[in-house]
């Protein structure tokens, strides 16, 4: 039955946000594991969950189908096709997140822990069913992922590239609360697979936070009203440094040799070898960029050790939620530990330095700094905003665990700055308007009198 879907799937995959391989075609699309969730009997729908591995370059994706007969006309947007050969022929294949039913139905197997063929279920010790019948919405303003809302009660996250291991999210959630962290959003339940390639984190159920807003949302507020933002900055970098301080006592840490050190900063200069390829408004940039890698370099050629731990990974304004406006440390919470989804899945497990998510955080303060009343990158009322609030920021984070993160200044420069080369090269692919946000930044770093960050 699930092969029949394959031709249908081939020319819309593509098509979709989460799609890693924009611009490429697919020349194999391979099934790697097929469940019927509910299966299909003509007169109702049925569920079919996929594994498809798609070449080049390789991902396997996770894919959630619904099969109707026909389809009612609400579901007519979330139409993929109609095989042409098969036990489905003929039939309404379609986006299967987009029927209130079968959402509901995925929410009712949450709850019941257990293997379904290729599919495992499981549960927390802090599972707690929702309201009976809450009404299920699919997430539309996500790209790497895709989530369903049931009601005000909880939030189920739908990984769609996924690679064998479990992933940080689920893992590093549940460490923190595991120890009681009030900063993350704990985990009620999940499910993986289990087919012979390794068992792999399909979905993670968490509660819903509803009321919040998340941090570049109240950013832009402050912004717009010309309202100070350093006091919730502030709050912010406390809750970081807790979270840090949670995920140091709960998982393994470790320290980054001096030829880790090394290599690291090889892969940062690799990554600005390969944007300024791509974007030629960087390469004047180039050589003094190079130099912020060397010095990090030359610490790991002098055997400078530096501590190392698991982190958020893609840490930045949309990834944190406040009540209230964050004024206060307790208000808020951080979210989608994911890390980078492009990434290998080994590296975002692997310990690092905590100024990986700090840097990121510094560069979302500049982001939201040239979207308010003075937008522009080299406004300076936004240049004075953004340095307010990054000061702030990590003012809060030495408050609260003793560690001044300016004080590893290399380090911190070294990731701000493959951060925004990252950005340079997203920015010119995706959303050229906003090229000049980074190239702004780039500029500051590449100047040889910047300080090293904020």
């Amino acid at each position: 039955m699930s092969d029949s879907c394959l031709d249908v799937i081939r020319s819309w995959l593509p098509r979709r946000r989460w799609y890693a391989g924009k611009g490429r075609p697919i020349e194999a699309l391979t099934l790697v594991a097929a469940t019927e969730v509910l299966p299909y009997r003509g007169s109702a729908p049925g569920l079919l969950h996929l594994l498809v591995d798609v070449r080049p370059p390789g991902d396997c994706y996770q894919l959630l189908l619904g099969i109707r007969e026909a389809l009612p006309p609400e579901l007519a947007p979330a139409l993929i096709g109609r095989p042409t050969t098969g036990p489905l022929r003929g039939t309404a294949v379609y986006e299967a997140l987009q029927d209130p039913r079968l959402t509901s139905l995925l929410l009712e197997r949450l709850a019941t822990p257990g293997s379904l063929g290729r599919l495992r279920f499981s549960q927390t010790e802090r599972w707690a069913a929702p309201p009976a019948r809450p009404t299920p919405r699919p997430l539309d303003a996500e790209q790497s992922n895709s989530s369903v809302i049931y009601g005000n009660a909880a939030i189920l996250k739908l990984f769609r590239r996924v690679e064998p291991g479990i992933n940080p999210d689920l893992e590093l959630t549940y460490a923190l609360a595991r120890q009681g962290s009030p900063h993350v959003p704990a985990p009620l339940a999940w499910f993986e697979s289990t087919a012979d390639v390794g068992d792999r984190t399909l979905g993670i159920l968490q509660p819903y936070l509803a009321g919040t807003l998340d941090g570049w949302q109240l950013a832009l507020r402050a912004l717009a009203r010309g309202a100070d933002f350093t006091a919730a900055a502030h709050a912010l970098g406390r809750t970081t440094a807790r979270v840090h301080t949670g995920l140091a006592e709960a998982l393994p840490t470790g320290t980054l040799t001096g030829p880790e050190l090394m290599r690291t900063a090889e892969g940062m200069a690799g990554r600005l070898e390969a944007a300024g390829a791509a974007v030629p408004a960087l390469r004047p940039y180039r050589a003094a960029l190079l130099e912020t890698f060397r010095a990090l370099a030359a610490l790991g050629a002098r055997g400078r050790g530096l501590r190392a731990q698991r982190v958020h990974g893609d840490l930045h304004l949309g990834q944190a939620l406040a009540r209230g406006g964050g004024t206060g440390a307790e208000d808020w919470t951080l979210i989608d530990f994911e890390g980078e989804p492009a990434r290998p899945l080994s590296e975002r497990r692997a310990p690092q330095p905590v100024e990986r998510d700090i840097a990121g955080m510094l560069r979302s303060f500049d982001y939201a700094a040239c979207q308010g009343p003075a937008a522009g990158a080299e406004s300076a009322r936004a240049r004075a905003w953004a340095a307010a609030n990054r000061a702030a920021y990590c003012a809060g984070y030495a408050e609260a665990c003793g560690r001044d993160p300016r004080e590893e200044a290399v380090l911190l420069r070294a990731y701000e700055t493959d951060k925004a080369v990252y950005e340079v090269l997203y920015e010119a692919r995706n959303r050229p308007a906003w090229l000049g946000i980074p190239l702004s930044a780039v500029r500051r770093l590449a100047a040889p009198s910047s300080a090293p960050s904020a």
